[in-house]
């Protein structure tokens, strides 16, 4: 049985094409992809024109433009996605009681027990609106009794709409859908389930979870529950809280610029290869310092959203640099990376070249496998 609480999940629809269009209103209406301009790149997003033509997000390029040779191709702007992907938080965070920043397009909010005061549903048609009318972008809402519903139901709601699922009716709405409507369930678990003859939501909530548990393991169970509208997943308040950080406190303090740039290094590099265990991005780098009479101060910086430590590490010392103003020692130097999302890395999606994220990721295998110290850039050693 679903849990009784109010969850609405919003999405921006198509995000990184709807910003495009912002800039260029010649791109209306037709199909747009965005991604890396090489043929070995891939495709970031498309617009609804796009698809028609099969086009879909992590398709080689190559294959994009041989699909739709009329398609007006964009190499994506990370920081022009990132400014409004905060425009639209900071109208949330200024309406919303409890909100969870789940992606760059995608926030969960809490409303569980607003009805007593006004309408959950006349609330959430009100602040997309506010959203649209502030922003230009367009923006679906799902509502219903937790996360995996609401997200559900803004798949359905979409293209630039909204969609109410109650309680009652929890059940018969996810019933007919594909089983790839379910969140988790990508492509090998599709291919898995669909080969046990699986196709449909209510054909998984019906098998005995521990067959679904001897195929897939955790996972398995983990799906049968959002099969049947279980999910009792807390909206994660969004909050400074959502952070990782590092801080050395020195044996003898120092004010030795180049060894404290050094550590600036060493710090963001270990926290960036954090980051992407854990498929997260940052929006937000703050370098700290404590002089040796314990005066302490920081400064913090918003940033496009990444987890590159070779992006990261120029803003951490640009940082240090405007932080320390005294002639004075410190004690101990910080970093922080904070607003975490989650999300693979999208950067890479625009790089017209895989060469350095092929880097990263063959660094980041030997660091998994004989540990996180054993690559480190030379500048940080």
């Amino acid at each position: 049985m679903a849990q009784n609480r109010t969850i609405v999940h919003l999405d921006l629809d198509t995000f990184f094409v709807s910003v495009e269009r912002l800039r260029n209103s010649r791109l209306n209406g037709k199909p747009v992809i965005i991604g890396g301009m090489s043929d070995r790149g891939v495709v970031a997003s498309c617009s609804y024109e796009a698809r028609q033509y099969g086009v879909h997000s992590a398709m080689p390029m190559k294959m994009a433009r041989q699909l739709c040779k009329d398609a007006t191709f964009i190499r994506g702007d990370m920081e022009t996605y990132s400014k409004y992907s905060n425009m639209v938080t900071d109208i949330i965070a200024e309406r919303a009681p409890v909100y969870e920043k789940a992606s760059i397009d995608e926030h969960y909010l809490d409303l569980t027990g607003m009805d007593r005061f006004f309408g959950c549903l006349t609330w959430s048609k009100e602040l997309r609106q506010a959203i649209i009318k502030e922003t230009g972008l367009p923006i679906s809402f799902g509502l219903s009794v937790n996360k995996t519903v609401s997200k559900i139901a803004t798949g359905e709601a979409k293209p630039n709409g909204e969609l109410r699922v109650e309680a009652p009716v929890v059940q018969p709405f996810l019933n007919p859908l594909p089983i790839s409507k379910i969140p988790g369930v990508g492509q090998k678990t599709y291919k898995l389930l669909t080969s046990m003859g699986v196709e449909k939501i209510e054909t998984l909530k019906d098998i005995p979870p521990f067959m679904l548990q001897n195929a897939l393991g955790k996972h398995g169970i983990d799906l049968w529950r959002k099969a049947n509208g279980i999910d009792n997943t807390p909206v994660i308040r969004y909050s400074e809280r959502k952070s990782i950080s590092t801080e050395h406190t020195f044996d003898r303090d120092t004010a030795d610029m180049r060894y404290l740039e050094e550590l600036i290094v060493h710090m963001t590099e270990k926290l960036a290869f954090e980051l992407r265990q854990k498929q997260k991005l940052t929006g937000n780098i703050s370098i700290k310092i404590k002089y040796s009479n314990f005066d302490t101060h920081t400064m913090q910086k918003r940033i496009p959203y990444t987890a590159f430590d070779h992006v990261l590490i120029e803003t951490g010392k640009e940082l240090l640099h405007r932080l320390y103003t005294r002639r004075m020692m410190i004690r101990l130097i910080g970093v922080k990376l904070s607003s975490l999302i989650s999300g693979a890395q999208q950067l890479n999606l625009f790089e017209n070249t895989p060469e350095q994220i092929n880097l990263y990721l063959a660094m980041d295998r030997v660091r998994n496998r004989f540990g996180s110290h054993v690559i480190r850039r030379a500048a940080g050693m």
